[in-house]
């Protein structure tokens, strides 16, 4: 996720080391499919550190306009509970660990982060290892507090975007901000995680792991949405209005994927903080 934000933001005036970072090794040696924007943000880390300074560095390397801040300076596990995964589908499953929650083919209840314990192959958990809670990355935490607007999403929801509301310092700096909060929606469903999900569940779930959270404004695309008025509901359980508007890529990405349009996407936002001064 780092990488990606990074290379997000990168300046287009010399896009080379953005290419370098999305590059991913081919062949079948031990570097076979890695990212090599990863091996040098870890390289980083370990020449300076401190994984701050790594990234301003990177920042630097990519003429990143902004700042790429992790939410947390040490590494953390997620751990979920998960149905459907037995012959008893009402039985309560832990998994852990990033890519099986991602993957899992089951149904995410509610997830929660800790530090790392054993976990088997299957990504099932033992029932031990430390529990201790996150601590935030203090520049996040600050960040967020003096940001204008902060965004929730759009991106991996159980496993990308729901965890920044699972560091308590983090999460009471979501809260007590004074910034305009803005959930953008995936455009579908991620296999796996959110198999199935429809619009108004991503507020649902979003509702389930911080009940004190108010957002402004909901945006959406317009042919994502099937059941406006239940996703309207959930947006105004969270204090939310919904803005309905085409933010998907028209023709889709080259490679097939679906994915937002940058400058529809940015004509929206620019709409929702309009509306939100109105109000």
């Amino acid at each position: 996720d780092l990488r990606k934000a990074l290379v997000s933001l990168a300046g287009a005036e010399n896009p080379l080391w953005a290419n370098v970072f999305r590059h991913r090794f081919g062949g079948d040696g031990a570097l076979a499919g890695h990212a090599v924007g990863n091996l040098v943000l870890a390289g980083l880390f370990e020449v300076l550190h401190d994984p701050i300074a790594g990234l301003d560095a990177a920042c630097r390397l990519l003429g990143v306009r902004g700042r790429v801040l992790p939410m947390c300076a040490q590494p953390l596990d997620i751990e979920a509970d998960v149905v459907g995964l037995d012959a008893d589908l009402d039985a309560v499953r832990r998994i852990r660990g990033q890519v099986a929650v991602a993957t899992t083919p089951g149904t995410v209840l509610r997830i929660r982060l800790h530090g790392s314990g054993h976990v088997d192959g299957s990504g099932s958990v033992d029932g031990t290892g430390d529990h201790a809670k996150p601590v935030a990355c203090q520049e996040a935490v600050d960040a967020v507090r003096a940001a204008d607007v902060v965004l929730l999403g759009p991106g991996s929801w159980f496993t990308s975007v729901l965890p920044h509301l699972l560091v308590p310092a983090l999460r009471d700096a979501l809260l007590a901000t004074t910034a305009r909060k803005i959930v953008v929606l995936n455009l579908v469903p991620q296999p796996g995680e959110t198999t199935g999900f429809a619009p108004h569940r991503y507020l649902d779930v979003l509702y389930e792991h911080a009940p004190e959270l108010r957002v402004d404004t909901v945006i959406a695309d317009t042919d994502s949405v099937g059941e406006p008025e239940r996703l309207r509901a959930a947006a105004d359980i969270l204090g939310a209005t919904v803005l309905l508007d085409s933010v998907a890529m028209a023709d889709g990405a080259t490679d097939g994927a679906d994915r937002h349009d940058p400058v529809a996407l940015a004509a929206s936002l620019a709409k929702a903080l309009a509306q939100s001064r109105r109000t």
